[in-house]
């Protein structure tokens, strides 16, 4: 029996491997559509190994990075497309947002603890300390974790309790940049440009820097990534009114040729789905 045990569990961790690695199938297709009607069964997927695996590092990466994106792109954004017609729907799907968030951030807790156990319990005492050990193999899970962790945030600024960790998100993030700026082409970069530039002064946030954060990351980009164009122009032009420049980058992004980069492919079509939608609510985010 535990011959067939051992033998169970080699299957399972080869699968996982495989799935954990499947991920560029998702990331150079086309169709977000198809891609959002496929990545549940997927995920679902991942989950069921994670039960017969669950220290499993590949799986519990593609879980924490499947449920975050799975709830931005296709739930969280849909709520926003849906606002404006039906807001009890919008309401409903950004729920549902958050908890696929608070999903993804508990397997993204998880695959840290693998690499330092009791992480939460040291991240929380002196965060410094818990993550200095963390190396650039490590950066995907650190990224994606606290991608998890500030989209819920984010999305619930009801919940005290929550946002009280946001400055531990900051932390894993720059960890996380420490160890590899290049990560996902300016990835860790995109999430500083909204960082800062979608909080106050007097919260700690600062233009200058999400200017220089925005720069850097069409820098390691080399210009083929959409996102860091839409974070700004949603983010920043918008807090400062600067409709001209808004209207200037997201026609940039749209302008960007999908298939010149396989591997920002959905990534792309999804950010410029987004430049549309923001550009034909300009009179609903300008004063004149």
């Amino acid at each position: 029996m535990q011959g067939c045990a051992s033998v169970e569990r080699l299957a399972v961790n080869r699968l996982g491997d495989a799935l954990a690695q499947g991920a560029s199938v998702y990331a150079t297709d086309d169709d977000p559509d198809l891609v959002g009607q496929a990545l549940p069964f997927g995920l679902k997927t991942i989950e069921s190994l994670l039960v017969e695996s669950p220290r499993h590092k590949g799986l519990l990466l593609a879980a924490t990075s499947g449920f975050t994106q799975y709830a931005y792109a296709f739930v969280q954004t849909e709520a926003d497309f849906a606002e404006d017609a039906d807001l009890a729907r919008a309401i409903a799907l950004r729920q549902r947002a958050g908890r696929l968030y608070r999903r993804a951030l508990g397997y993204g807790l998880r695959g840290l603890d693998e690499v330092h156990p009791g992480f939460l319990q040291a991240l929380r005492a002196d965060p410094d300390a818990a993550l200095a050990g963390f190396r650039k193999a490590d950066v995907p899970q650190l990224y994606w974790t606290a991608a998890a962790w500030g989209s819920a945030i984010a999305l619930d600024k009801t919940d005290t309790e929550l946002g009280a960790d946001l400055p531990l998100v900051e932390a894993l993030m720059r960890r996380a940049l420490k160890l590899d700026e290049g990560f996902g082409r300016g990835a860790i970069r995109d999430f500083f440009i909204v960082y800062e530039g979608g909080r106050p002064a007097s919260a700690g946030g600062s233009i200058e820097r999400a200017r220089e954060h925005f720069s850097r990351s069409l820098v390691l980009s080399g210009g083929r990534r959409a996102a860091p164009l839409v974070s700004f122009a949603e983010t920043v032009d918008v807090g400062l009114q600067d409709r001209a420049d808004f209207e200037r980058l997201l026609h940039q992004a749209l302008a960007i040729d999908v298939n010149a980069e396989p591997e920002e492919r959905l990534a792309n079509v999804i950010a410029q789905r987004r430049a549309r939608w923001l550009l034909s609510r300009m009179d609903r985010l300008f004063v004149e």
